[in-house]
């Protein structure tokens, strides 16, 4: 790819999708078959681009795009360095998957409505990287509320009870923006900048005054709001199991992660290094609040019979790991937190990817009527579901076990046993709900007078792609884990405050 297009990156992405968005809506007035192809089109394109891009950081360093030419603090800057550009690509392709397996199943579950569909989710798209590239706390703000707008109208369609939990997140998601816009404000207030590498240049002679504290906190639990960190995650469940299967495959793998990564870039590279475990007790309510998720999250888990709420309750355990590699408030527990974002991505689309078969194949995702005709039925599915359920539970080669891994690490280095013994607790409750359909698709016997059927009804291609390569990703992940931390996250480790 030209090097000046590798330049531009920082900006071409969020521009790619939100170009994208307009000419979706534009030509589904005409042709709205080829809406599809051009969310297709302008996602792989963007793919390209941030893997182009995560290869120019990690050779030639950190890329500063400066808005018009305007230099910060005046004007706007957008910054690809090694944890940037690794989250944009995860997001790009995350969304490129999700939109290659929606070719088949968006039709059945949202008939004559795939257009706007297809335009929210490039809007999402271009939000998301927005979040992640933006080097100014207003311009996250603004990214942040792209994000949130088009998720509630992506996840307000689907059961009968989906516009109810998508207006329940709408209230709690205007709660937590209103709240980082007024702390927000009141920092402004008190250091005269936006910019985040000014603001880490003025907040330690400023930390300790009333408004900077007030602004910081606010600013924390709007965040917590949108990441759906314990116990701010009351609208997570309900949301991600009413609504269609296509949008919670897109939304669940990258959406909170957006918001955590906002939280990882505040804690370890704007505010002084004891801001958040001398000056305030941030890291350690992170790691009791991430311990309760993860035995609450597990517990629930066990507890229910639909596939997609398994999965949502799961997902409040998942974001417990991240938040506890961020109230560990080292490196080790920054190498944690990013590497369960990644792979918690690849992990939670590929599962909620094989949902969308079952649901499209045997027209149900219902734990209890799960039995072994669904393996002989879909098997590449199920091997699929098999290898990301591995990965949940947290054992190699996959990609759960190394973030795990360090987190586990963290905890040992700190001291902190009571976290550690969570670890271990979470990796035997996964255990029992993942082996519960494991048992299931394998060894439960087929009701009497189906044992003769067919071995047909695999999900068709365009749908089981994408999962075979998410699941392939968690191993790729897996046995890649040393080069992503050696070349793209321990660089960054520098560059802490």
């Amino acid at each position: 790819m030209r090097p000046d297009l590798v330049e531009h990156s920082p900006v071409l992405i969020p521009l790619l999708f939100l170009g994208g968005a307009m000419i979706v809506i534009l030509l589904s007035m005409l042709r709205p078959r080829l809406s599809h192809p051009i969310a297709m089109g302008v996602s792989g394109l963007a793919t390209i681009l941030a893997a182009f891009g995560l290869e120019r950081v990690v050779s030639g360093g950190t890329i500063h795009y400066h808005l018009g030419g305007w230099t910060p603090p005046i004007g706007i800057e957008l910054v690809l360095d090694p944890l940037s550009a690794l989250l944009v690509l995860m997001m790009c392709g995350v969304g490129f998957l999700v939109l290659m397996h929606a070719r088949r199943s968006l039709p059945s579950e949202l008939p004559g409505r795939e257009p706007p569909f297809y335009a929210l989710s490039l809007l999402l798209l271009a939000g998301l990287c927005g979040i992640v590239l933006t080097g100014d706390l207003f311009n996250l703000y603004v990214f942040i509320e792209i994000v949130s707008l088009s998720s509630y109208a992506l996840l307000g369609v689907g059961s009968k009870r989906a516009p109810l939990s998508a207006f329940r997140y709408l209230v709690m998601g205007t709660t937590a923006g209103s709240l980082y816009l007024l702390g927000l404000a009141l920092v402004y207030m008190q250091t005269g900048t936006l910019n985040m590498v000014d603001l880490g240049e003025i907040l330690p002679s400023v930390i300790t005054t009333a408004p900077v504290g007030v602004g910081l906190t606010f600013m924390l639990t709007g965040l917590a709001l949108k990441s759906a960190i314990f116990p701010l995650h009351g609208w997570l469940p309900d949301a991600y199991t009413d609504a269609i299967s296509t949008a919670t495959a897109l939304i669940a793998p990258i959406a909170t992660k957006a918001a955590l990564y906002a939280i990882i870039r505040i804690l370890f590279f704007v505010v002084p290094p004891n801001y958040t475990t001398e000056l305030t007790p941030i890291a350690d309510l992170m790691c009791v609040s991430a311990g309760c998720a993860i035995v609450y999250g597990s517990v629930m888990a066990m507890g229910q019979k639909e596939l997609k709420r398994m999965l949502a309750y799961s997902s409040v355990a998942q974001v417990g790991y991240i938040a506890m590699g961020i109230g560990l408030a080292s490196p080790l527990g920054y190498l944690g937190a990013v590497l369960h974002i990644l792979n918690h991505a690849c992990m939670k689309g590929c599962l909620f990817c094989v949902s969308g078969n079952l649901r499209y194949t045997i027209g149900h995702s219902y734990l209890p009527k799960i039995d072994a005709s669904v393996r002989r039925r879909m098997p590449w599915s199920m091997a699929a579901f098999s290898i990301a359920a591995v990965s949940m539970i947290g054992l190699p080669p996959t990609a759960g076990f190394f973030s795990k891994w360090y987190l586990a690490k963290g905890a040992l280095e700190q001291g902190r046993w009571i976290l550690l013994s969570t670890l271990l607790l979470s990796t035997l409750m996964n255990a029992v709900y993942f082996v519960r359909m494991f048992e299931q698709i394998y060894l439960r016997p087929t009701p009497e007078g189906e044992s003769g059927r067919a071995a047909t009804g695999e999900a068709p291609r365009s749908m089981l792609v994408p999962t075979l390569v998410f699941a392939a990703l968690l191993l790729i992940l897996g046995l890649a884990n040393a080069v992503i931390v050696a070349k793209v996250l321990e660089p960054m480790l520098g560059g802490l405050s």
